[in-house]
C-alpha cells in the first residue's frame, strides 16, 4: 500500500461509517461525504469515538524500537504538509492524517535545554535519546558541560549514553538512519559525547592541544557508536583524509590521515562480523546484504540532497529504513533503530518551505513503510520532533487554496498587498521594502522549489521554535506517551517498554 492509498482509507473512512449493531446500541447510517451535512461531522466523531473505546492497552514486552525524528517537524509543519500532500492528490487536504497522525496515543514534550530556552538539535538529542537534558551546542554529556569545553567533556562524571547503549547491552542490533551527515547533532547524540556538536571531523576540533574526539572517530572507534550494526547518511568527508577523494571526486577533510571507513572494515572484521561498506543507490540494489549484519551506507559528501534534488542514485529516506530494518530483524533478540528526517530542519533554516513540507511527506512515506514490516504486537514505533521553527500558518485562505501561494480571502493586508499563507518569524526570506512600501509577492517565483518565504526580521538563518512538539506512538507499552512532559521522558518510557536500561522496566516491577 502506497502513502495515498493510505490516505484515501482514512478519508474513504470519514465519508463512509458503516456501525453494525454489535458495535453499538444505535448504528449510525451510511453517510455520503459532505461536509455540508451534520450527519457527515456526527458520524466521523461517531467512528473516532468507537475507535478509541476499542483501543486496548498493549503491555508487551517491546523487542523491537524505532524512533523517528522529524527534524525541526513543528505542530505547524504537520498541518501544513497535510495540505501540501491532499493537494497533489486532488483533495484539499485538511482533511486527510499523514500515517503516524493516526497512532492512538499522542502526547507533547518540552523542549528546552538546560542553558537555552529554544532548543537546537545536540541538547534536544541528548535528552530524547539518552534521557538526560544538556546544554546547548553539546551531545552525550550532562548539563555540566559548557559548549566548547572539551575538559570537562572528558571527564566520565559528565558523559552520558542511553537507547543505543542500553540496546546493545541487552544483546540487541542497533541502527542510525538520516538524510543528514550521520556525524550531524541528531544521530551524534545516539553514539558520541562531545562539547561542541560542530566537531564532527578531527578538522573542526580546536586547536588548543587538548585531547578532544572528533565525532566521526567516535562513531568508529568508540565503545558505543563501534558496535551500531547500520549507519546510513551522508558525510563521507569526515571520514575520509584530505589526498583522497570519494565515489564523486571530493577530496576527504580529515587531517590526521586516516580512512575511517577502512578503519570500520577492520573494526568490525576483528569483531568476528561481515561488514560491507556502500556509497551509492545503485550498490544499494546491487549487493545481496543475507549475509551481512554490519552496513555502513555513506550515500553524501555532505547532508543528502533534498528530495526534490535528489538523482536516481540518491536513496530515500524510506529505502534506508526499509534496508536497516531488513538487516537488524535477523537478530532473534531484536533492535533498535534510530531514523532522522533532518532535511526537515535545514530546509526550514533556509525559509524554503516547499522543501520543508516535502521532506515531511517523505519522512511520512518511510513510517508507512516501517509500518508495513513489522509485527507491532513486539514492536513499539515513536515518532516525535527535537524542535520547532519559526514558519507560521495564517491568513483565513478557502479550502483547496494552494498552502504554498497567496492568501485568498477578504481580509486584506492593510497596504492592499498580498501576503502568503506560510511565513517565518526571521531568517533569510527577508523582503526589503522598496519606497515605504512592502514586496509585493506577485513579482515572485513560488513555485521555485529554492523560494524562499517572507520573513519579518532579517537573519541569515531561520531559528528554531520554542514551543513544545508532538509525539506519536503505537505498539507495546505506546500509552506512556500520553500527556505533557519533558523531552528527556521519551527514552525512559521506551526503556521501560522494551527492558533494556538501568531504570525502572516492565521486566523488574
Amino acid at each position: 500500500m502506497n502513502s495515498f492509498s493510505m490516505f484515501f482509507m482514512f478519508v474513504a473512512m470519514t465519508i463512509v461509517f458503516v456501525f453494525a449493531r454489535s458495535v453499538s446500541k444505535n448504528p449510525l447510517p451510511v453517510v455520503a461525504f459532505d461536509e455540508k451535512n451534520k450527519d457527515h461531522w456526527r458520524a466521523q466523531a461517531q467512528w473516532t469515538l468507537q475507535s478509541k473505546l476499542s483501543q486496548l492497552q498493549n503491555k508487551n514486552v517491546a523487542k523491537n524500537i524505532i524512533l523517528f525524528l522529524g527534524d525541526g517537524m513543528s505542530i505547524t509543519t504537520l498541518a501544513a504538509t497535510r495540505v501540501y500532500l491532499g493537494r497533489q492528490h486532488g483533495m484539499t487536504g485538511e482533511e486527510i492524517k499523514l500515517s503516524f497522525e493516526s497512532f492512538p496515543y499522542t502526547g507533547l514534550a518540552k523542549t528546552y535545554c538546560v542553558d537555552n530556552n529554544v532548543a537546537d538539535s545536540a541538547c534536544s538529542g541528548t535528552a530524547y535519546l539518552t534521557g538526560v537534558k544538556a546544554n546547548s551546542g553539546t551531545v552525550g554529556v550532562t548539563g555540566a558541560v559548557k559548549r566548547g569545553d572539551c575538559e570537562s567533556a572528558r571527564n566520565s562524571a559528565n558523559t552520558v549514553t542511553g537507547l543505543v547503549d542500553w540496546a546493545q547491552r541487552a544483546g540487541k542490533s542497533t541502527g542510525v538512519v538520516t538524510t543528514t551527515r550521520v556525524t550531524h547533532a541528531s544521530p551524534a547524540a545516539a553514539y558520541a559525547h562531545s562539547a561542541d556538536r560542530t566537531w564532527e571531523g578531527d578538522a573542526d576540533l580546536p586547536k588548543r592541544g587538548l585531547q578532544c574526539e572528533d565525532i566521526a572517530s567516535q562513531l568508529v572507534q568508540g565503545h558505543v557508536g563501534s558496535h551500531i550494526n547500520v549507519i546510513m547518511g551522508g558525510g563521507r568527508r569526515n571520514f575520509l583524509p584530505r589526498h583522497e577523494k570519494d565515489i564523486s571526486g571530493k577530496h576527504g577533510s580529515r587531517n590526521d590521515n586516516k580512512n575511517l571507513i577502512r578503519e570500520w572494515l577492520l573494526i568490525k572484521e576483528s569483531m568476528g562480523v561481515r561488514p560491507k561498506y556502500i556509497n551509492s543507490r545503485r550498490e544499494f540494489y546491487a549487493k545481496d546484504y543475507s549475509n551481512y549484519d554490519n552496513i555502513l551506507g555513506l550515500f553524501s559528501a555532505d547532508h543528502l540532497p533534498y528530495n526534490l534534488d535528489a538523482s536516481e542514485d540518491d536513496p530515500s529516506l524510506t529505502e534506508m529504513t526499509q534496508k536497516a530494518i531488513e538487516v537488524l530483524s535477523k537478530n532473534t533478540k531484536g533492535y533498535f533503530l534510530f531514523v532522522e528526517g533532518g532535511r526537515i530542519d535545514t530546509a526550514h533554516h533556509e525559509t524554503k518551505a516547499r522543501k520543508a513540507l516535502d521532506e515531511t511527506a517523505e519522512f511520512a512515506k518511510a513510517v508507512e513503510a516501517a509500518l508495513r514490516l513489522v509485527n507491532l504486537d513486539d514492536t513499539m514505533i515513536v515518532v516525535t520532533s527535537d524542535h520547532s521553527h519559526t514558519m507560521t500558518y495564517s491568513g483565513y485562505s478557502s479550502r483547496g487554496s494552494d498552502i504554498l501561494g497567496l492568501v485568498n480571502s477578504k481580509f486584506n493586508a492593510s497596504d492592499n498587498l498580498p501576503y502568503s499563507t506560510l511565513s517565518y518569524a526571521n531568517g533569510p526570506g527577508y523582503k526589503p521594502h522598496q519606497d515605504f512600501r512592502r514586496h509585493n509577492l506577485m513579482l515572485d517565483d513560488m513555485n521555485d522549489p529554492d523560494y524562499t518565504y517572507p520573513s519579518l526580521v532579517p537573519i541569515p538563518r531561520e531559528t528554531h521554535g520554542g514551543e513544545d512538539v508532538a509525539v506519536f506512538a503505537t505498539g507495546p507499552w505506546a500509552h506512556l506517551f500520553s500527556g505533557n512532559y519533558e523531552q528527556n521522558f521519551i527514552p525512559h518510557a521506551i526503556a521501560y517498554a522494551s527492558c533494556i536500561g538501568t531504570g525502572l522496566t516492565a521486566c523488574n516491577l
